[in-house]
């Protein structure tokens, strides 16, 4: 047929044959053609269509001016009423697949095998010692590409030597062109564990507009796929475990928070999306929570998300008196905490643990044991 082609459309009482020239634009009813832009227009059957539908045939015309036109074979009216529903079908599927663009695929700005840099484009103050850092993407069309519950490793060379630390962004893939992450900067002299204080947030810290930092992944074991699904692949030899559970506990200490709060928000972003959230943050100090207002702000507008604090040091009065108004608990995470504030243990319910190494081998790991939850049943990032 060269350059035009055949299709039978197949309808309850009979066949619609069409010839379509693939070298001329496709016309619809009055001459509507795949290169304008209203649907209205699109849409529109003509007047002496539809009068044709009493008729003992109806024809469309296809093409602009080649006469190329398609017959129907002849009808009863009831018969013409069917095909008149058919041709507006076909009109609407010929108007998605011609007319409508087709939905891109948005780049993907990470990659695990290399290290991007990436430039620093806005410096926001959230307190005296955490800042919110927006890193632009390559273009404003490329999404980030990080799984939900997984995280990057951004490296850098400070005082002569490579340092590489893993962080979870703030933002998600849902926006577009640029990611933000929200850090604790750990200064020097401040902490006496700490005295040369964190060599990477202070480097960010330092960090001037238009500035680049390098950044690889994704990397992580716990993946959230939606609806209470959870991918944990527990080493690199091991093939990742797929669960179904109703009840996610996230036990978070200081900037563990961030993959939590990506959890979080996926699990609120779909309405189908029906998993039980319990959250227990642990903190040293009532100014050290991260996104406090926010994550309370979740908990008040969504009954299935619940927070809770603990604090090591609790605000306090005059003659170190506990201030009344912290409601929350304080000290380190105890079996109390986990049986108030947790899910029972039981088939539907995964524990997942984000924070520091002694924080998840001293406090969480032994209570969780103490509380009959499964080997099974717990995580750590």
């Amino acid at each position: 047929m060269d350059a035009r082609a055949s299709r039978n459309i197949q309808h309850g009482c009979g066949k619609l044959s069409m010839i379509i020239d693939r070298n001329e634009p496709i016309h619809l009813c009055k001459g509507i053609n795949r290169d304008q832009n209203s649907l209205d227009s699109t849409l529109v059957m003509s007047a002496t269509f539809l009068d044709d539908i009493h008729s003992d045939c109806v024809s469309m015309s296809f093409s602009s001016s080649s006469s190329v036109h398609q017959e129907i074979f002849n009808m009863d009216a009831n018969q013409g009423i069917l095909i008149a529903v058919g041709a507006v079908i076909v009109t609407l599927i010929i108007y998605s697949i011609l007319i409508t663009p087709g939905k891109k695929s948005s780049p993907v700005a990470l990659d695990p095998t290399k290290k991007i840099p990436f430039k620093m484009i806005e410096k926001e103050n959230i307190s005296h010692d955490t800042r919110r850092f927006r890193f632009a993407l390559q273009s404003p069309d490329h999404i980030l590409g990080l799984p939900i519950g997984q995280h990057m490793y951004l490296s850098a060379v400070i005082d002569g030597a490579l340092v590489v630390r893993p962080y979870t962004p703030v933002s998600s893939d849902d926006d577009v062109g640029y990611f933000d992450l929200v850090i604790k900067i750990y200064f020097k002299n401040v902490h006496p564990k700490f005295p040369d204080g964190g060599k990477m947030s202070q480097y960010l810290e330092s960090m001037k507009i238009g500035d680049t930092i390098d950044v690889r992944g994704p990397s992580g074991k716990v993946t959230y796929l939606g609806r209470g699904k959870l991918s944990i692949k527990e080493s690199p030899k091991k093939d990742a475990v797929i669960k179904n559970v109703k009840k996610l506990g996230l036990i978070a200490g200081g900037t563990g928070i961030t993959p939590m709060l990506q959890i979080i928000r996926a699990v609120l972003k779909d309405p189908e999306d029906k998993t039980e959230l319990s959250l227990l943050f642990a903190n040293q100090t009532e100014n050290d929570i991260l996104l406090r207002d926010h994550l309370e702000e979740i908990s008040q507008q969504h009954p299935n998300v619940k927070v809770w604090y603990t604090l090591d040091r609790p605000p306090q009065g005059k003659f170190n008196i506990f201030i009344s108004n912290w409601q929350y608990s304080s000290g380190f995470i105890n079996d109390d905490m986990l049986r108030e504030r947790m899910p029972a243990p039981g088939p539907s319910t995964q524990i997942l643990m984000c924070g520091p190494p002694p924080m998840i081998k001293f406090a969480c790991l032994p209570n969780l044991e103490k509380l009959d939850y499964k080997e099974s049943m717990y995580f750590a990032f």
